[in-house]
Formats: structure tokens, C-alpha cells, sequence
């Protein structure tokens, strides 16, 4: 039995072996009439947690003995001969998340009115989200039992929120004990057994900015690199988190930030022969600055947590023009398409620029609509948190024959907003066809248009 902690003293006991979801035709899984609903107990004796237990445990094996509990109650053995890296063919049920036992003073969840979708109310801590989505975890409350997995799983990279090595502050902003704040212990442990590690700072102002910033950064740099990276990113604050401990970031804070880290910078680059320690792009563009070159950011190593991702998206951007414009001169164009895109008030300028310069080059009509966050206020700006409310209040500025919105603002299993609006609600309520696009979706519609 696998225990997910969902409280500092409460647990939640799952079920044995992980449930199957669903069963490729003509599988393997197929000729061995294993169905959704049945529940792989054991891979050749060990117990399965989890899709990714079940994934370690029948890697490289081409003999298996499963242990099935079928839907109808029956127990089945069964045992199958496979050819070297042939698939099975099944899917299975997602991960229930360890959750959180902080009682972090900025965590977002505290941020959210009470109509918001209910997931977003789930404070996850799972070291299994974090190697497979990039998910963060603390690991003040990590067990042996998950330690041990990381490891012997190679559950590599971890992604790690350290916010400060000074353990007075860590555990002022995690709402802990110092001791329980220290994971000193565990990240060297870690680090020994090769699990790379990227880490982050949420910077809150006042607290753990300044000298115990740079401070912070020195300590995670002296593994590296095994400590792979440091993404700095600042405080949200809603209209809903007004805890008094916390100082709004600010544009002049912002500027004060990278001032302080350009040098810092350098000298890692020098040293390290990276960056290191990235400052979230909405740093710079509250600070009223442009983000630095693709030099600056390598690889991309903390992309997903918005480190470099307006310098990506430019670069994507430039090298559809240029796919647009070959296809120019061979006489193929992108004929009469008239949108709206909207987004949030931070990217809006940056996304105007781009779509001007296209609309100028092709003739085509896109415009932007810079949506303010009224569902979650405070100093919430950026896209992926706009709601379906939100995009309602901005529908009078919308023209053309449909509308745009980022894909990160609707769940990704299920067409539903952040407020809980359906994203057929508010289709019919914007009046419009309304597209939920990432870039390489919005790029591919260009690129159909111009065929």
C-alpha cells in the first residue's frame, strides 16, 4: 500500500496495483484479453503502485508474470512471453497526487475565489509529477519509501522549490519548523546517487531577496552540475491573498532584481559556463524591459516554469515569417484572415509587435485584445490565468470572423476555464468560433491558410 500525505497528519490509503484505463486493439494486452477496469496487482512478484512502478518494473523484461485483479473480482496470473521493446499496449489511470503539507505564505492556492475549478484548489507534492511534468516539490515531508524510488527508478531531473538556504527564511516562507525546513541532508543524498536537480525561487519582496538571494544562488551553484539550474520568479499576488507578510512586487523592484543579477550573471557564465540562475521573464517585462538573446538561455532548462519563454516564442515566431514568406514569393499567401487574439496584459505588447509586423508582411488582419485578470485581480497578468469571465468582459473589443485564445487558459483533459465556465459557454456567449491555440496550433493554422 502506497500512503499519499494530504495533510501533516492524515493519509489517504489507494487502492492495490494501478487501474487500467484503456487497451490498444490489437495489442498484446488485446490477445491476453486484459480490459479497462482490470487493476495490475504485481510485475513478476512487486507490487504496482503506479503506471510509472509498472513501467520500471517491466523494462527490458521480455518474460512477465502479471498479477490481475479483473473488474468482475477475479484474480488472474498471467504469463506472457514479449519481444524486446514491444508494447503492450496499455493506459492507465492518472496519478493521484501527493499533496501538500506546507502552509507556504505565498502559495497560490490561498489566492483563489471559492467558484474556482476545483483542481486548482489541489496543492500537489509528488516527486513522480515532478520528473514527469516538471511539477515542483519542497521535500520537507519526502518519506524513505519515495526517496528510495527516486533513486533506484533514476526518477531524473527533480525539480525542487528551495526559495532560500538560509533556514530561518525557508522556513518562514513554507510555514515549518526550521528542522523541517532543512533538506540539506536530502538534496545531498540525492545529488550523490546522480539525480540532477533544477531548482526554484519564488522571490518574494523583503523576504528572501537581496543578500539572501544571492546567497541562495551561491549555495545551489557550488553543486553545480548536478544542480542544473535556479528559476527565480516573482510573488503572484491575487485580490483574494492579503497576507500581511507579503510586499507586492513591484516594476522598481523588478528593476532592482535584474540590476542585482546581471553581474551575478556574468560571473556564473565565466565560471559555470552557463546562466544558471534565470529571472522569470515577467520580471523583465514589469520591469518595462526586453528579455535577454536565446544566448542567455542555453538549453531552456526551466522553459516551463516561464524562463525564456518570450525569447522562444520570438524566435518560433521569425522562423514562420520566414516559412510565410517563401511561400509569398511562390505566389501563396494567407488570404483574408481576420481574427482577434487574446491575452494577457503582460504579453499583449509583445504579441502586437509580432502580429503587426505579420499583418503589415501578408496582409492578413490579427489583432490583439489585452484581457485584464478581474476573476483572480491583484497583480495577476499572465495568460495561462485567464478565465472564461475574463475573455467576456474583453468581447467588445473583439473583431473579425473568430477569436484566439492561449490553450494554456483551458484544462488540458477537459474543455473547461479556470472559473468553470465550459469553453462551449463561452463560445456561444462570445458570439464568435473560438480557437484554443498554443503556437505551434496557431502556426499550422497560418501555414493551412497560406497552402
Amino acid at each position: 500500500m502506497y500512503e499519499f500525505a494530504v495533510a501533516p497528519a492524515v493519509t489517504q490509503i489507494r487502492r492495490r496495483g494501478v487501474e487500467i484505463a484503456e487497451v490498444e486493439p490489437e495489442s498484446l494486452a488485446a490477445e491476453l484479453d486484459l480490459e479497462a477496469g482490470d487493476r495490475i496487482i504485481k510485475v513478476n512478484g512487486r507490487v504496482v503502485r503506479d503506471y510509472l512502478d509498472f513501467r520500471f518494473q517491466t523494462g527490458g523484461e521480455t518474460e512477465l508474470v502479471l498479477e490481475v485483479r479483473k473488474r468482475n473480482g477475479e484474480d488472474w496470473e498471467i504469463e506472457l512471453e514479449r519481444d524486446e521493446g514491444e508494447d503492450l499496449g496499455l493506459g492507465f489511470e492518472q496519478i493521484v497526487p501527493r499533496q501538500c503539507a506546507n502552509e507556504c505564505i505565498f502559495c497560490f492556492c490561498k489566492g483563489n475565489p471559492e467558484t474556482a475549478r476545483p483542481s486548482l484548489f489541489v496543492r500537489d507534492e509528488d516527486i513522480r509529477l515532478s520528473f514527469l511534468y516538471g511539477n515542483y516539490t519542497t521535500l520537507t515531508s519526502i518519506t524513505e519509501d519515495e526517496m528510495t524510488r527516486v533513486i533506484e527508478q533514476r526518477l531524473t531531473p527533480q525539480y525542487v522549490s528551495v526559495h532560500a538556504t538560509d533556514l530561518d527564511v525557508r522556513a518562514h516562507l513554507l510555514g515549518v519548523d526550521r528542522k523541517r525546513a532543512d533538506i540539506s541532508a536530502k538534496m545531498r543524498r540525492l545529488l550523490d546517487a546522480q539525480i540532477e536537480i533544477h531548482a526554484q525561487v519564488v522571490l518574494c519582496p523583503e523576504i528572501n531577496d537581496g543578500a539572501t538571494l544571492e546567497r541562495t544562488i551561491e549555495d545551489l551553484a557550488a553543486d553545480f552540475p548536478l544542480i542544473k539550474s535556479v528559476a527565480i520568479v516573482p510573488l503572484g499576488l491575487t485580490r483574494y491573498n492579503t497576507d500581511e507578510r507579503l510586499t507586492p512586487v513591484t516594476p522598481e523592484f523588478c528593476q532592482r532584481v535584474i540590476r542585482q543579477l546581471e553581474p551575478i550573471q556574468r560571473n556564473l557564465r565565466s565560471r559555470l559556463g552557463t546562466t544558471f540562475a534565470f529571472l522569470g521573464d515577467e520580471i523583465y517585462l514589469r520591469a518595462g524591459q526586453s528579455v535577454p538573446s536565446r544566448r542567455h538561455y542555453g538549453d531552456y532548462p526551466q522553459i516551463e516554469d516561464g524562463i525564456g519563454m518570450i525569447r522562444a516564442f520570438e524566435h518560433d515566431f521569425k522562423a514562420l515569417r520566414r516559412r510565410l514568406t517563401r511561400r509569398a514569393q511562390r505566389g501563396r499567401v494567407a488570404p483574408g484572415l481576420n481574427a482577434t487574439v487574446m491575452t494577457g496584459t503582460l504579453f499583449a505588447p509583445v504579441l502586437k509587435s509580432l502580429l503587426d509586423e505579420m499583418n503589415e508582411s501578408f496582409g492578413t488582419e490579427l489583432d490583439v485584445v489585452a484581457v485584464e485578470n478581474r476573476y483572480f485581480g491583484g497583480d495577476v497578468s499572465v495568460a495561462g490565468l485567464l478565465t472564461g469571465s475574463d475573455y467576456l468582459a474583453a468581447r467588445d473589443a473583439v473583431r473579425g470572423e473568430f477569436v484566439v485564445i492561449p490553450s494554456a487558459s483551458v484544462k488540458s483533459d477537459e474543455k473547461i476555464m479556470l472559473d468553470g465556465m465550459s469553453f462551449a459557454e463561452l463560445e456561444r456567449e462570445m458570439g464568435l468560433p473560438v480557437r484554443a491555440l498554443d503556437f505551434a496550433s496557431f502556426a499550422a493554422m497560418l501555414e493551412e491558410q497560406a497552402a
